[in-house]
């Protein structure tokens, strides 16, 4: 299997443990990624412009996309939205369209493949700029990828639905603490973690000061969230179940795996 990640970040949380498992598993697995932080369709959509305007543009790592997408005989392409435009209607066209055609012209044999992006964690201070919720950003969100997919016949890997899923399913779901607690803390003290794939904070020392400082990501998936993202995409890809992925890496519990794998398992069969 071949597969060519047109994205951010969001795919990039695939390193840790998707190679590892397809090993494990025994599926060969040749993985690229033409990814950016934080990169949306649009602005992806404007790379290509820029590297197809003037042929000695290098803008993606390893080249122009178009050598990129005529490397390898690619099996699957996957396209996604950035994250703080995922639930914004108005960001997906006609960046998506033209990112379609474009690797369709370039990788003619390759499928094209959505993966629907998360909501952050509850405690992530943008819903309230936004003025929504983690449930309304996950319902928009959700509703953007299912429109995009369905306008090009594209199948989707449900990474934002295994997300709610493993959310709604968590025996002690996670809580919000207050923020108050933050100032509080001394390394290396930590405020509740537990009860989400996304999310993790960490100490970090500061370049200027030498101090540690304490920092948070409310958006990323944590170690949890990327091997329940990696056994979605396994059994996606190769047409498994997740209930018969045996590969458990040594830094998640046996139940908890097989918690994250239900979770990913059902995300396939609700998306279906």
């Amino acid at each position: 299997m071949k597969v060519l990640t047109i994205g951010n970040s969001f795919t990039w949380s695939l390193r840790r443990y998707f190679p590892a498992l397809c090993a494990f598993e025994r599926k060969p697995l040749t993985i690229d990624f033409a990814n950016f932080g934080g990169c949306e369709l649009a602005r992806h959509w404007s790379y290509i412009k820029a590297e197809k305007a003037d042929p000695l543009c290098r803008i993606y790592p390893g080249g122009r996309l178009c050598d990129i997408l005529g490397r390898e005989s690619w099996d699957v392409v996957t396209i996604q939205q950035a994250s703080h435009d995922s639930w914004r209607e108005e960001t997906y066209e006609p960046y998506a369209g033209n990112i379609i055609s474009y690797v369709r012209e370039f990788a003619p044999q390759a499928e094209i493949m959505v993966q629907q992006t998360w909501a952050y964690r509850a405690d992530s201070g943008l819903f309230a700029k936004w003025g929504i919720t983690q449930q309304e950003m996950h319902d928009k969100l959700t509703a953007n990828y299912r429109a995009l997919a369905g306008r090009y016949g594209l199948r989707v890997i449900p990474t934002g639905l295994a997300v709610a899923i493993s959310r709604a399913a968590e025996p002690v779901p996670f809580r919000g603490y207050d923020p108050v607690l933050r100032e509080t803390l001394r390394w290396p003290d930590l405020p509740p973690q537990s009860g989400d794939v996304v999310g993790t904070m960490k100490w970090v020392k500061d370049a200027s000061s030498g101090e540690m400082t304490l920092q948070s990501d409310f958006i990323h998936l944590n170690i949890r969230g990327e091997y329940m993202q990696s056994c979605l995409w396994y059994a996606v890809l190769f047409g498994k179940k997740t209930s018969d992925i045996a590969f458990v890496p040594e830094d998640i519990g046996n139940s908890d795996a097989a918690f994250l794998r239900e979770a990913a398992g059902r995300a396939m069969a609700e998306w279906a």
